[in-house]
């Protein structure tokens, strides 16, 4: 058995990303790669359609479309009977960007899933901890499972593993 053969269609992924993000590849390769958000996207699709998992994807520089995006996914998580998975969230990979330093209604949407027990990956492309003071502290970690810093666009792919390989999926 393979890493990812033990997931089934009921493995519905939320990723998202935001501030800046959609120009990956070309905003400050020499910080966050030459890899552009739309070739991430796209492989990660392409590994959850592989192993019947599905992505639902967002990417925003404003704050309250990703915080609408968290609310409206999590009401249909919410309502989500035995016979409906498909729209049971299982799992959350969020690259906050700079509102991982600024955003407590972010982090607030996320604890919603956090305190439902919905695991929640953290990306950062970028070794925050090696750059600028204020980019030291996350406002989204306290209600992450996991976190991935300064892998590049690596981080995204591992966070994705990590969550087909958990118990449940």
């Amino acid at each position: 058995m393979t890493l990812h053969q033990a997931t089934s269609h009921r493995t519905h992924i939320l990723v998202i990303n935001g501030p800046n993000l959609g120009l990956l590849g070309l905003r400050e390769p020499e910080i966050y790669g030459r890899v552009s958000l739309e070739e991430i996207i796209g492989g990660l699709k392409y590994t959850a359609t592989q192993v019947g998992a599905q992505i639902t994807d967002t990417q925003s520089n404003h704050e309250g479309d990703l915080i609408d995006f968290l609310n409206e996914n999590y009401l249909a998580h919410k309502s989500a009977s035995p016979e409906n998975h498909q729209f049971k969230v299982t799992g959350i990979i969020i690259n906050p960007g700079a509102l991982a330093h600024t955003s407590v209604g972010l982090r607030d949407a996320l604890a919603m899933y956090d305190s439902d027990g919905v695991p929640i990956v953290e990306v950062h492309l970028s070794n925050t901890h090696r750059r600028e003071a204020f980019r030291q502290k996350s406002f989204v970690s306290p209600v992450s499972s996991a976190i991935i810093i300064g892998m590049g666009a690596t981080g995204y792919r591992l966070g994705l593993d990590w969550l087909l390989a958990r118990k449940g999926n």
